[in-house]
C-alpha cells in the first residue's frame, strides 16, 4: 500500500466494472495535431513533437462497435509509444462512449477520468458515468472515456500474478527491526522487478504527460475543437497537465478532488497522512455516538488509541478470516482506509471492526480486497501495477533508502498517530523503481485557458482541501468551488449545491463565483 495510490474517486473502491469487448479503429482525414505550447517537466519539446509527424495519429476515426451494456460503444486508437519518436512503435488505447440521450442540442463529448493513477476510465464510464451522471449532462454530451496508457485495456502494465500480489499486500509496512525493514525493502524490490520483467517496453512511457497527449489525440478523433473534461482525484492532475500542454484546446474542465502539482512526493504523502487522520477522526466522532461502536463510546481520542492498539495486536497475531489468508495489520489498515473515501461506507467499516474485535477478520479483508480490486478467484486488476508505474515516473521517489524513512517517521506519526508509520514506510516504494522519474514538482498555471473549475472537499482524506486551494491559485483561470463535507471528491455524491454548480458550468460554460461554498 502506497499512500499516493489513494488518488481515485470513491466509487472505484467499491465498484467492479463489467468486462468489455474492445474493437479497432480506422484511419482517415481529421484535424491536424496542434503544437504543445506549454513547458512541462518530462515532456518532449514542441520541436520534437511536430504536427507533421503526428498527423497520422490525429487523422484516426474510431470504428465504434456495440459492447457491454446497451448503448455502450467501444473502439481503439493508436498513439506513439514515445512522443519524441512518433515514427517509432505505437501503443493501442481503449476508448468508449455513450451517446447523448437528449433532449436538447448535443454540445459535444465529455471525457471522464476517475483517478488512480490506474483507475479504468472505460470501466468507470460503463459502471457509473454513462448512466449515473446527472441526466441534464448526459442529455447534451456524448459521455466518453479513454483508458490511459498502462491501464486496464490500454497496454496494461503487469507486475505480479495473483499469488504474488496476495503476498505483497500482506507485507508488514510497520517494520520494527532491521530484519523486518529488509523484508519490506525486498518486497518493494520484487514488485519493481516484476514490472520490469513483464512490462519493460511500455514502462518508461506511461507518464501523465504522455497520457495527456493521448487525450488530445482522442479529442481530435471525436471531432471536438476543445476538450470538455471531468477528472476526479488523480484525474485532476491529468486534466491540469493537459491544460498546461494545450491551453488553446481547453474547453470546460472540472477538476474534482484536486492535486497540487507543486508538491514533492514526500510532501504529498505527508499531507495525505494528515488527510486520512482527519477523515478517521470524523468517522470516530460519528461512531462513538452510536451504541455498540467497536472503538468505544468515550471520545474520538480514545477511539483513535483503540484503533492504533488494534493494528498493533494484528501485527503480532493476525486474525482468521475463514479463508487461506489471515487478516494482517497491513490488510486491516487498507480496509479501514478504503472506507474513508465515502461516509456511505462507514456502516460497513463499523460492522467489519465489530467482527474483528470478536475474532473474525473477514469483513475488513473484504474492504481491503475491494480497494485492491481483488476478485474472488484470486486475480487482481492491474490497478496497483499501473499506479506504481505512473507515480514513479511522474515524481522522484519520496525516500531513496530506509534510513531516510526512519528519520522522517516521527513527522509522519505526528501527522497521524493512527496511520503515520504505515504511510511513511509505504512511501519507500518508488526508491527501487527500474525506470527513473521523468517528471518533477512544478506549478501549473496554464495561462490563457478558458475558466477551469476546481472542486475541493474540506475533509477529503486522499486529496486534502488545501490542494484544491493551491491548484485554483496556480491556474491562470482557476475558480474554486468548496464542498464542506466528508469523503473523497464532491460532484455526484449527494450535494445539490455542488451538482447544480458543476452542471451549469458544463452546460453553459459559466462557472460559479470563485470561492462559492456548498454544504
Amino acid at each position: 500500500m502506497d499512500t499516493r495510490q489513494f488518488l481515485r474517486t470513491s466509487g472505484i473502491a467499491f465498484t467492479t466494472a463489467l468486462g468489455l469487448l474492445v474493437s479497432g479503429c480506422s484511419g482517415g482525414s481529421g484535424p491536424q495535431a496542434p503544437e504543445p505550447s506549454g513547458s512541462v517537466p518530462g515532456a518532449a519539446a514542441p520541436s520534437q513533437v511536430s504536427a507533421a509527424a503526428l498527423k497520422p495519429y490525429y487523422g484516426q476515426k474510431p470504428d465504434w462497435r456495440n459492447c457491454g451494456a446497451p448503448g455502450f460503444q467501444c473502439a481503439t486508437l493508436k498513439a506513439p509509444l514515445d512522443y519524441s519518436q512518433p515514427d517509432g512503435p505505437s501503443v493501442e488505447l481503449a476508448v468508449a462512449r455513450v451517446k447523448a440521450t437528449g433532449p436538447g442540442k448535443r454540445i459535444g463529448s465529455l471525457q471522464v477520468n476517475p483517478g488512480g493513477p490506474g483507475g479504468s476510465a472505460v470501466g468507470y464510464l460503463q459502471a457509473y458515468a454513462g448512466v449515473g451522471y446527472p441526466a441534464p449532462v448526459r442529455a447534451r454530451y456524448d459521455m466518453v472515456a479513454i483508458d490511459p496508457r498502462g491501464v486496464a485495456r490500454s497496454e496494461p502494465v503487469t507486475c505480479l500474478d495473483g499469488k504474488e500480489m496476495d503476498a505483497f499486500t500482506q507485507s508488514d509496512q510497520t517494520p520494527d527491526d532491521p530484519a523486518e525493514i529488509d523484508e519490506l525493502s525486498t518486497a518493494f524490490k520484487g514488485f519493481a522487478a516484476g514490472c520490469e520483467k513483464r512490462s519493460s517496453t511500455v514502462l518508461p512511457h506511461v507518464s501523465t504527460v504522455e497520457a495527456a497527449r493521448d487525450m488530445d489525440i482522442f479529442r481530435s478523433a471525436l471531432g471536438d475543437e476543445k476538450l470538455t473534461y471531468v477528472g476526479a482525484s488523480y484525474g485532476t492532475f491529468l486534466g491540469a497537465t493537459y491544460a498546461e500542454l494545450f491551453p488553446d484546446r481547453v474547453g470546460r474542465l472540472v477538476l474534482d478532488g484536486a492535486m497540487d502539482p507543486s508538491l514533492s512526493a514526500r510532501q504529498m504523502n505527508r499531507d495525505q497522512t494528515e488527510g486520512f487522520e482527519t477523515a478517521f477522526m470524523s468517522f470516530a466522532a460519528d461512531c462513538t455516538q452510536r451504541p455498540g461502536c467497536p472503538l468505544g463510546t468515550k471520545s474520538t481520542a480514545d477511539a483513535a488509541a483503540r484503533m492504533k492498539a488494534f493494528f498493533a495486536k494484528l501485527d503480532a497475531q493476525p486474525l482468521p478470516t475463514g479463508e487461506s489468508r489471515d487478516l494482517t495489520e497491513s490488510l486491516a489498515t487498507t480496509g479501514v482506509i478504503a472506507a474513508m473515501y465515502d461516509e456511505g461506507a462507514w456502516p460497513r467499516l463499523r460492522s467489519g471492526l465489530t467482527e474483528a474485535v470478536n475474532g473474525d477478520g473477514a469483513g475488513l479483508l473484504a474492504l481491503s480486497d475491494s480497494y485492491y480490486e481483488r476478485e474472488s478467484d484470486g486475480s487482481y486488476s492491474n490497478l496497483m501495477s499501473a499506479y506504481s508505474a505512473v507515480s514513479c515516473l511522474d515524481l522522484p521517489p519520496a525516500f531513496a533508502a530506509p534510513d531516510e524513512v526512519t528519520a522522517a517517521a516521527a513527522d509522519f506519526e505526528k501527522a497521524s498517530p493512527v496511520f503515520g508509520r504505515t504511510f511513511a514506510w509505504a512511501s519507500l516504494s518508488c526508491a527501487y523503481w527500474p525506470t527513473p522519474a521523468t517528471g518533477s514538482p512544478h506549478r501549473i498555471e496554464a495561462e490563457g485557458t478558458a475558466p477551469i473549475l476546481v472542486v475541493g472537499t474540506t475533509r477529503d482524506p486522499a486529496t486534502p482541501y488545501k490542494w484544491a486551494q493551491a491548484l485554483a491559485r496556480q491556474l491562470d483561470s482557476g475558480t474554486l468551488l468548496t464542498y464542506d463535507g466528508d469523503g473523497h471528491t464532491a460532484y455526484g455524491r449527494g450535494s445539490d449545491c455542488v451538482d447544480t454548480a458543476v452542471n451549469t458550468y458544463l452546460l453553459t460554460g459559466t462557472p460559479p463565483a470563485d470561492g462559492t461554498r456548498c454544504h
